[in-house]
């Protein structure tokens, strides 16, 4: 019990020492949104009888994602046998508040389910390692798009297909493009959330905005060319060319702000993969919503500098 207890102030004082790097000023903007984003996420979800359920399989799934990326489960799985047991406990601690929210709603089914399925994440092992690209088949992308070789390897080449097939078979149903975008969005999301070696940066020999403004043209004309499917089958069905137009645009914009978010706190991983869900979390949840412009509009604003600022100073002009 006392290993477990130290564990847990480790965390803590880890999970203090993050934000702190944060910057006060920075968190005074992005407290008050994840706060807004979580709490409306669980408020639309737990008063339903059918949406009660996302709960106990979405932040599970979040917990495995962030899992399985630990930089640290090597170290405690040589040096603390029952490394496992505290990580359960860890995930428990932070599920515990969605689902005394859900109870407060009488979601007990959907509450205990949470409960029981967070914990048992800390079973699951580690991402594998990059393996040997010896035998890999020639990528259709530039090398210099790293994001979209390495996402498509693993597992972008199996899922686009599966979701322009998803679209057309349910064509006639304008969410069922939506969806596959959403989930195309997700996957490209999980590229960009891992930051590069500084040499990729400085080898490329080009100022800070023209090598940013290049990644930009890149990444977006390929995010352009894998959502033309599903864009063209959301523009045949109901919706319409007009709906399909909004739609793209507004999809693109999301994809460059996952890049602005990228450069914005590199070469920190946490910190980007944070940003960026604060980024999809206010798309999603937050449409509608009366804080929902000045957000993005921070948002937007706010990476455009933030990523300019942070490539001067790695590649000093």
């Amino acid at each position: 019990m006392s290993a477990l207890l130290a564990y847990l102030r480790l965390r803590g004082r880890l999970s203090w020492r993050l934000l702190v790097e944060v910057g006060w000023l920075r968190m005074a903007v992005l407290g008050p949104m994840v706060l807004i984003l979580v709490s409306r996420a669980l408020v639309l979800a737990a008063p339903h009888r059918q949406a009660q359920w996302l709960v106990p399989v979405a932040l599970p799934l979040l917990l495995a994602s962030a899992h399985r990326q630990r930089a640290d489960l090597r170290f405690l799985a040589t040096s603390a046998p029952d490394y496992r047991r505290w990580l359960a406990v860890e995930y428990g601690v932070v599920a515990l508040p969605a689902a005394l929210l859900l109870a407060c709603f009488q979601d007990w089914g959907a509450a205990a389910l949470l409960l029981a399925a967070a914990p048992a994440v800390a079973a699951l092992p580690a991402a594998r390692e990059d393996r040997s690209t010896r035998h890999r088949a020639r990528s259709l992308f530039r090398s210099e798009a790293f994001e979209w070789v390495g996402g498509l390897r693993g597992g972008g080449q199996w899922l686009w297909p599966l979701l322009v097939a998803g679209a057309c078979w349910w064509h006639a149903y304008p969410l069922a493009p939506a969806v596959a975008l959403a989930v195309w969005l997700l996957l490209l999301a999980g590229c960009f959330g891992t930051p590069e070696p500084i040499t990729m940066l400085t080898l490329a020999g080009q100022p800070s905005r023209a090598w940013l403004g290049r990644r930009l043209l890149l990444s977006l004309g390929y995010a352009a060319l894998t959502a033309a499917p599903l864009l063209w089958v959301l523009g045949s069905g109901p919706a319409g060319a007009g709906g399909a137009l909004a739609v793209g645009t507004a999809w693109l914009g999301l994809v460059g702000l996952l890049i602005l978010a990228k450069y914005a706190f590199y070469p920190n991983a946490t910190h980007i993969r944070t940003t960026q869900a604060l980024v999809l979390g206010v798309a999603f949840l937050l449409p509608g919503h009366p804080l929902y412009p000045v957000l993005l509009l921070v948002a937007v604003g706010g990476l455009i500098w933030q990523s300019q600022r942070r490539l001067r100073a790695v590649l000093g002009s």
